[in-house]
């Protein structure tokens, strides 16, 4: 006889949501993934959108569901306010907003807000893999954890101290479109390789000048006309400059960390932030993004009182 779930889990993104039935431990019993994101679900209804997804994986009526991402955002189900940093990361997990008027138990993590005047800042969903990165309890660490907007968040004694964003992927995509550049690119950017001389070349170009790459985006235009860059590399070099421009730039307000940056991510992000780290000469040790969500949903389901063995 296969395992009770104990509950149900779901990352609700802008785009994508994906959505796992936990058992007691945090062992996957089933899995969803589709195209209902905030966007989609403003339009169907999130309760409409969460319960066809537990129905197809033969959820129980009475199973609870946490949640975290934008589905906790001003335009989501419901707001669930953001905690200020410098924070503990279990009173953040312990912070999640219930919906109310339902019979089921739904719960959505809060996001954090960093509130300094010279550097606001906002997020929601890291801070759930945050939880499940496995971090040590004591000590300093530096966690980079790329994506559209990239988060690098410092913590100490496992508190959140504070965090930036870099919206890497996002530069990548409106360049990429909406730029000169597009023209370099062609329509369809070709995949970018970590072992890619170019990507390796533009990004320790980057590196070396502290992060600056608004003076170098032309060059990608121009190594096209006057050096016959093929658009397949050109991807390569929009790459590799604006995540060396990334890392440079965290490197430079973070300062230099004893412990390894803990990089959490999956598929070719991992690969590429990976090899770029190492040109930057930074120590880093991989933590898978889907595992860490996975573990950080159940950990707040704990900490809410939802599944057993609240810490």
């Amino acid at each position: 006889m296969s395992p009770a779930p104990a509950v149900a889990a779901l990352d609700w993104g802008t785009t994508r949501l994906r959505a796992w039935l936990l058992d007691g431990s945090g062992k996957v019993l089933a899995e969803r993934r589709g195209d209902d994101g905030l966007i989609t679900a403003r339009e169907k209804g999130f309760a409409r959108v969460l319960e066809g997804h537990l129905d197809a994986m033969g959820a129980p009526d009475t199973l609870p569901v946490i949640i975290c991402g934008m589905a906790g955002s001003r335009q989501g189900w419901i707001e669930a306010p953001y905690v200020t940093v410098p924070a503990p990361i279990g009173a953040i997990l312990a912070g999640a907003a219930r919906i109310e008027g339902l019979s089921r138990d739904i719960r959505i993590v809060p996001g954090l807000a960093q509130r300094l005047t010279e550097a606001p800042d906002v997020m929601r969903g890291e801070e759930t893999q945050l939880a499940g990165a496995g971090l040590p309890a004591k000590g300093q660490h530096l966690v980079c954890m790329p994506g559209t907007h990239s988060k690098w968040v410092a913590v100490a004694d496992d508190a959140v101290e504070g965090f930036g964003t870099w919206p890497t992927g996002e530069l990548f995509s409106v360049l990429a479109a909406h730029s000169i550049l597009k023209h370099s690119l062609g329509e369809h950017p070709a995949p970018v390789a970590a072992d890619s001389p170019f990507f390796r070349q533009w990004c320790e170009r980057a590196l070396g000048e502290g992060g600056d790459v608004t003076s170098k985006l032309f060059a990608i235009r121009a190594a096209g006309l006057l050096q016959d860059l093929q658009s397949t590399d050109a991807a390569a070099c929009l790459s590799g400059l604006l995540i060396g421009g990334e890392i440079a730039s965290a490197k430079r307000r973070y300062g230099a960390s004893e412990a390894p940056v803990v990089l959490v991510a999956s598929g070719a992000l991992a690969t590429l932030y990976g090899a770029a780290l190492g040109l930057a000469g930074l120590a880093f040790r991989t933590v898978d993004a889907d595992e860490a969500v996975r573990a950080g949903l159940a950990e707040a389901a704990r900490e809410n009182g939802m599944i057993g063995g609240a810490s």
